[in-house]
């Protein structure tokens, strides 16, 4: 298992995986290590068998400011073809991240900020603390969040896309939950109080049941119903009632107990 310089990734007996953004003195902004961390991670994290699902955070004050400034310069000194490499690298991992095949969790405090927003979108879920602050600032410096964008339209919408895309303009966490970005929004003091909450809820469910639930939406996308998706979704139901934790979970709810996976039994 290889030491990252610009992450942490801290597996749990219970089945929780948190994977930090670890580069607080630079505000967790990433670059090309980062991004090379990330894919690493993701690895880890895919083939360790006993994690049911994946937090995502980030040490100290921000939860990242986006790109590092310093990888942005010599980014600009690259050719048009090295460029275009780097885009792919960063566009791979958002499209990893988006498939993960665990549900994943993004938990925000401070700043996210351009490709960072990339990052949350890419999350199933996310939550913030009241001092969360967003921007898509690609256009202030002459560019454009175009690798992340297919991820923030799916997350917020295309015309709210479309508004802050353009103007490069912040919003705050309570903006960011009236767009659907964020679940929930917390008092900054409460936030690892609400992770906590989430971590319960999460380990009541079937992992199993999770996994093929987020696969089989990834399939439906935006719900056209289509011959193939029928037969997609009966197969899913059919195939998780006769599995091994769908059994348990249906003779659990019969007989009035926890199913055997559940995080809070003993």
């Amino acid at each position: 298992m290889p030491d990252f310089s610009t992450l942490e990734l801290v597996f749990a007996d219970t089945g929780v995986t948190t994977l930090w953004l670890n580069r607080p003195d630079k505000n967790n902004a990433f670059n090309a290590q980062m991004i090379s961390e990330l894919h690493q991670a993701l690895d880890q994290v895919a083939a360790h068998q006993t994690t049911r699902f994946l937090l995502l955070r980030g040490r100290g004050k921000h939860f990242s400011a986006g790109a590092d400034l310093a990888w942005m310069q010599a980014s600009s000194t690259l050719s048009y073809n090295d460029n275009l490499l780097e885009a792919q690298t960063l566009g791979d991992l958002m499209g990893r991240l988006h498939q993960f095949p665990l549900p994943t969790l993004a938990v925000v405090q401070g700043a996210a900020f351009a490709g960072a927003m990339g990052l949350v979108c890419c999350c199933d879920m996310a939550i913030g603390s009241d001092d969360a602050l967003f921007s898509l600032s690609e256009v202030r410096l002459g560019l454009a969040p175009a690798v992340i964008s297919p991820y923030v339209v799916q997350a917020i919408g295309q015309r709210a896309a479309r508004r802050y895309a353009l103007s490069g303009d912040r919003f705050d966490a309570h903006r960011a939950r009236e767009l659907g970005f964020l679940a929930e929004v917390y008092p900054a003091a409460e936030l690892d109080i609400a992770v906590r909450a989430w971590t319960r809820n999460l380990l009541k469910n079937s992992p199993a049941a999770m996994s093929a639930c987020k696969s089989l939406l990834l399939d439906v996308g935006d719900g056209e119903l289509t011959a193939d998706l029928k037969t997609r979704t009966a197969t899913t139901i059919a195939s998780l009632r006769t599995s091994a934790e769908g059994q348990e979970g249906m003779r659990a709810f019969l007989e009035k107990r926890a199913p055997a996976w559940n995080g809070e039994t003993p």
